[in-house]
């Protein structure tokens, strides 16, 4: 990172670091349970599930298994990896519970979790588990609403979280997404290429200075697809990008990839 990186992306300060997430589709249990494990094994940073009900891709209808109660599985299953909802919907559970569940599981994990949240956006879920879909403003707009009930049953739980717990927010909306994520969030994820990234990270960051709260407090991530480090590591690492997220999906977790990605890390950081 040069000096002028350091004055206009001050956030480009984070070390970059390198998450898996283990996409709870198409198998069994057992075989995310052990993709987690070799995750951990191989030196992958954060580790992911996602908040859904069914499938994304493939058989609609395939093997499928609920987010919170998998991460309480893996708070005890696990040593040292940070792990998470990439991400978890607002939608689905009353916010003063959801935040007793993540301090739970903090707590099981000895302070490990980052929660991730998101709006929703899968209508199948919600039709099927008798939610109500509404709009994207509507859903927005809730999870503003929620963001302070979570952040203020923190505060009231006994015992209280092991730490203040990191935020990770999901979603590129540039009048109201990044709004809550210069106000409530320590992560951003997005997607899209380096072009797409670095844009949403400026108008992060001036949605930052209106509220007076420093960008460079706010980690910045991103979904890699299935593209090496090769392709797009130092365009996304030059506009900011330090948390760089592979996808696996079942029943066969490959986990090659992970382990470029990883690879490169160990040389980003050493420089």
């Amino acid at each position: 990172m040069t000096a002028s990186d350091s004055t206009d992306r001050p956030y480009g300060a984070f070390p970059a670091r390198i998450g898996l997430q283990v996409q709870p589709q198409h198998a069994q249990y057992a075989d995310i349970r052990r993709t987690v494990a070799a995750a951990e094994e191989i030196g992958v940073d954060v580790v992911f599930n996602w908040d859904h009900f069914y499938p994304l891709s493939g058989e609609p209808e395939g093997l499928h298994f609920e987010c919170w109660t998998m991460l309480a599985a893996w708070a005890e299953a696990t040593e040292r990896v940070e792990f998470g909802a990439l991400v978890t919907c607002n939608s689905y559970r009353n916010p003063d519970l959801l935040a007793d569940m993540a301090r739970t599981v903090d707590h099981i994990s000895d302070g490990r979790l980052i929660f991730g949240i998101g709006s929703g956006w899968f209508e199948k879920d919600y039709d099927e588990y008798g939610y109500e879909f509404g709009t994207a403003g509507g859903r927005l707009d809730a999870l503003g609403e929620a963001l302070p009930r979570i952040e203020q049953r923190w505060e009231k739980l006994n015992p209280k979280p092991t730490r203040d717990i990191p935020v990770l927010i999901g979603g590129g909306g540039e009048k109201k997404t990044l709004k809550l994520v210069a106000k409530h969030a320590n992560i951003w994820h997005g997607f899209g290429d380096a072009e797409t990234l670095a844009h949403k990270h400026a108008v992060l960051d001036e949605h930052c200075k209106t509220i007076g709260r420093d960008p460079g407090e706010i980690e910045r991530s991103a979904g890699v697809g299935d593209k090496s480090p090769e392709d797009i590591g130092k365009s996304l690492l030059d506009v900011g990008t330090r948390l760089f997220t592979v996808s696996s999906s079942g029943p066969d977790y490959d986990l090659g990839l992970l382990r470029e990605w990883v690879s490169w890390r160990d040389e980003v950081n050493a420089k």
